[in-house]
């Protein structure tokens, strides 16, 4: 099926023969795809092959943006799809990561969460893993940015983060599922998926935390806080990340108000033993405290780490030294029945 909103991607695979139309205006490849005609519609350019088309529109990409597109059909009948000419050019080189987008090749990999004072889980991150494991998260997100698939990349994970959450986390223990804000444009329409399934999946809203992604770069706050408030009245919670890196500086906790608060594991590395990560984290639940967020270290990986933050007084950790990911199927394996 179709996305019907055209920001989460356009959910169509580049078929191994058919027409690329498209007008003068936007893309004239005249000079290298000789067989076409013209008619009122645009210019018809018939390739035989997806690396046909690639290699057209190689010099074309720099040239083009997002608000150029053209249409792609089979040739076999008359629905045609709409695609940005640098996102179909990207799909065309990385034919393999647009497969496992839109078959949703990955699943959920989950790391606990404990409370620092008694080690009990408190919840589970859910990590993307791709079945094969031939790309890491960063390359897959990184690609589906370039190739215009990343709202729906970001759909799928938050599905998976679901359905992880009710196979393998028990009622009463969270689920921090990432998000990328730039894939969410009206939270009350673009969420509307994701409350849907947590509620198929009978799933309580108050064991759910949505967080701000690592690598995600927010310029527009007012947004972020929208966004943060649209899961706050449907029940849920909200994690800001990697705090102390890039945009979420210490004010971003007043302007925002979230309910967890994730310290950049810059800070966490060597913090037994480094001055100035020592003053940085003393600050954060000094400020955190007194707005009522709770803390968590990420990246904890030595026992020297772990006393440290416990004895500073840091609400909760996860890391390697607590535990690695695995699978959520490993995990609710280990249940009782």
């Amino acid at each position: 099926m179709e996305n019907k909103c055209v920001f989460c991607g356009t959910s169509f695979r580049v078929p191994e023969h058919g027409e690329l139309i498209a007008n003068h205006e936007v893309l004239d490849l005249t000079d290298k795809l000789t067989d076409y005609d013209t008619n009122e519609t645009g210019t018809h350019y018939r390739f035989h092959s997806p690396d046909e088309l690639r290699t057209a529109l190689e010099n074309e990409v720099d040239n083009s943006s997002e608000e150029q597109w053209v249409k792609i059909t089979d040739g076999t009948t008359d629905r045609t799809y709409s695609i940005a000419v640098n996102h179909l050019y990207y799909r065309l080189t990385s034919p393999e990561m647009a497969d496992i987008i839109h078959e949703g090749a990955f699943e959920s990999h989950l790391q606990p969460i404990v409370h620092m004072s008694d080690e009990i889980v408190f919840g589970y991150e859910a990590l993307l893993r791709t079945h094969d494991r031939r790309f890491n998260p960063g390359q897959l997100f990184e690609f589906a940015s370039k190739a215009g698939l990343h709202s729906m990349l970001d759909q799928k994970a938050r599905k998976s983060a679901v359905e992880a959450k009710s196979v393998a986390v028990p009622t009463g223990q969270k689920i921090f599922i990432n998000f990328l804000p730039s894939t969410i444009y009206v939270p009350e329409f673009c969420l509307k998926h994701t409350f849907h399934l947590i509620e198929k999946y009978n799933i309580d809203p108050a064991d759910v935390i949505f967080e701000v992604v690592e690598t995600e770069k927010v310029s527009d706050v007012d947004h972020l806080k929208n966004i943060f408030d649209t899961y706050k009245k449907s029940g849920m919670k909200v994690a800001l990340d990697d705090v102390g890196s890039g945009y979420s500086t210490l004010e971003m906790l007043t302007l925002l108000k979230p309910d967890f608060v994730k310290i950049d594991r810059s800070y966490i590395t060597d913090c037994h033993k480094n001055t100035v990560n020592q003053n940085f984290l003393f600050d954060v639940i000094a400020r955190a405290k007194g707005l009522g967020i709770t803390t968590l270290a990420e990246g904890i990986e030595t026992e020297e780490e772990w006393n440290w933050l416990k004895e500073a007084g840091i609400d909760l950790g996860q890391g390697y030294y607590i535990s690695k990911p695995q699978p959520y199927k490993e995990l609710a394996t280990s249940l009782p029945s």
